[in-house]
């Protein structure tokens, strides 16, 4: 057993009476924060039924990569004899998960804005069914934007390769789940996942966007896709992109809520790296190809290349004296 000094046993004693001192503050400062959870400039949520989990959406997420995949993500061994079992064994799991969640969305909206709504697990459920009834159709439309990058990468070695490890097929995976529990009016769930994405990958997809088969993300760190966007079929975009909204006055997320406000990309075109497309009128035509770092607010004609125009390079030696090129 450790001996303690007398000069040990003073400091410690001292110590003790500093901390008991500072615990003794703590209730007043309690007290005020629970008063500044009553002041109209803070939010809190207390009262209302509970919010949609994060947890849980990450959980969402995660079964529905294995059923939209088998295979890939289930860590666990399927063939033919147990894939009846296993896809039961996964949709029933992702049913429970999913229907729970967005009765949950459906519900806190009812309460949270004095809606007049009286069935909301109903309306849960009837959403979640319809959800799964898609997943088919969902299914096809991923294996179409895989064979899209496939296509348009010479350094993917196979489809496992990128179904396994590109983060747009990640990022395109979720954000086609969220839009489909988007366009069936669920609320705050979709948001969640895509914002899961979106920390997971760097890559921002609004679950309000459309966006058609055959769209690839190339690398795919720093893309931005607003709310409003509608993208066509065969489209490929590469890191850095924005398709975004033009500056926003004061009071916009209120007044300008719905509208359109980000551009549309139509069929076929191909936007590189660092370009920036803005404002709802802002249409891209067909068959385009939008250069790296364009800056672009009006729209585009179909069957154009836009390029900035190559900068002057300045080479200089050690002694600071300009080279030719």
């Amino acid at each position: 057993m450790k001996q303690i000094y007398p000069l040990e046993a003073d400091r410690c004693r001292s110590e003790n009476e500093s901390i008991t001192r500072f615990r003794k503050l703590m209730p007043d400062i309690t007290r005020e924060i629970i008063e500044s959870c009553n002041e109209n400039d803070c939010f809190m949520h207390v009262g209302y039924e509970p919010i949609p989990s994060r947890k849980n959406a990450k959980e969402i997420i995660k079964t529905g990569m294995q059923v939209l995949f088998p295979g890939y993500f289930a860590g666990k061994k399927i063939d033919p004899l147990n894939l009846t079992y296993r896809i039961g064994q996964l949709t029933t799991s992702l049913f429970d998960l999913l229907s729970d969640q967005v009765v949950l969305s459906f519900r806190h909206d009812c309460f949270r804005y004095d809606k007049s709504c009286t069935s909301c697990a109903t309306e849960g459920y009837e959403a979640a069914l319809a959800f799964f009834r898609a997943i088919p159709e969902l299914k096809r439309m991923l294996s179409d934007d895989v064979r899209a990058i496939r296509d348009g990468d010479p350094a993917a070695h196979s489809v496992d390769e990128i179904i396994f490890s590109y983060p747009g097929v990640y990022a395109i995976s979720v954000y086609r789940m969220a839009h489909k529990l988007y366009e069936l009016g669920v609320p705050i769930l979709p948001r969640i996942m895509t914002e899961i994405a979106h920390s997971a990958t760097g890559i921002d997809i609004h679950p309000g966007a459309q966006i058609g088969r055959c769209f690839a993300i190339d690398h795919g760190t720093g893309v931005v896709i607003g709310e409003t966007c509608l993208v066509g079929e065969n489209v490929r975009i590469y890191q850095g992109v924005t398709l975004g909204a033009l500056s926003l006055p004061p009071g916009a997320g209120e007044h300008l809520k719905g509208k359109k406000r980000h551009p549309t990309i139509e069929d076929n075109a191909i936007i590189y790296s660092g370009a920036t497309i803005l404002g709802g009128e802002t249409t891209i035509g067909e068959n385009c190809t939008i250069g790296g770092n364009v800056w672009l607010t009006e729209s585009v004609p179909p069957d154009t290349k836009v390029f900035i125009e190559t900068p002057e390079l300045i080479y200089r030696n050690a002694k600071g004296t300009k080279e030719p090129k």
